[in-house]
């Protein structure tokens, strides 16, 4: 697991963008597909958040990363939306003001204990089921146990649910976003780890 540097930011968020290009939540952000150089600049947007924090990482050829955010950190502050409206809008269009409305209703959700936050951690598809992802999540579970700290992630697809149940994660409530008009409303997982 290796630290992302601000030079190696767009690399690793192109492979964010090809990660995510079929998640339904994501497809629910955008109206429909999603266009990967406007997936890539929205984890750009948010990986530089995190660059602060040191919390994002990737396998060495970049085929894997992962967006944390550590204890206290995981509400995105409104500076920082105002800081990025100009970003957002040029990602989302007309949308972005919806889309806040998605991030409320998971700010609402989201636990007060202490904590390390997953946002985002995706593989590029063609390295997908070769451990990639297991690299980046171990040594971070391995953190919150030698801390003593809980983690914390919401799946946007079922069938990966299981997968972090390995890691120790539980499901804790099953979060639907409405229907927009002409769509369908989409689930998430919120999933939580207790510190062992």
């Amino acid at each position: 697991m290796l630290q992302v540097t601000s030079t190696e930011l767009p690399a690793a968020a192109l492979t964010l963008a090809r990660a995510f290009h079929d998640d339904p939540i994501f497809s629910l952000l955008f109206g429909g597909s999603v266009p990967e150089p406007r997936a890539r600049r929205f984890f750009e947007i948010m990986g530089k958040v995190q660059l602060r924090h040191q919390l994002v990482h990737r396998t060495p050829a970049m085929e894997a990363v992962s967006i944390w955010a550590p204890p206290g950190e995981w509400k995105l502050p409104n500076a920082q939306i105002a800081k990025n409206s100009i970003g957002l809008m040029r990602v989302f269009g007309h949308r972005l003001f919806s889309n806040l409305e998605i991030l409320g209703r998971l700010e609402k959700a989201h636990p007060h204990e202490p904590h390390y936050y997953l946002e985002f951690i995706g593989t590029d598809p063609r390295h997908q089921g070769k451990g990639m992802g297991t690299q980046l999540m171990q040594p971070m579970i391995e953190r919150c146990d030698t801390e003593g700290v809980g983690a914390y992630l919401e799946s946007s697809k079922e069938s990966n649910v299981g997968y972090y149940a390995r890691f120790g994660f539980e499901v804790t409530q099953v979060l639907t976003h409405k229907a927009r008009k002409g769509e369908s409303g989409r689930q998430m997982w919120l999933m939580w780890r207790t510190a062992r």
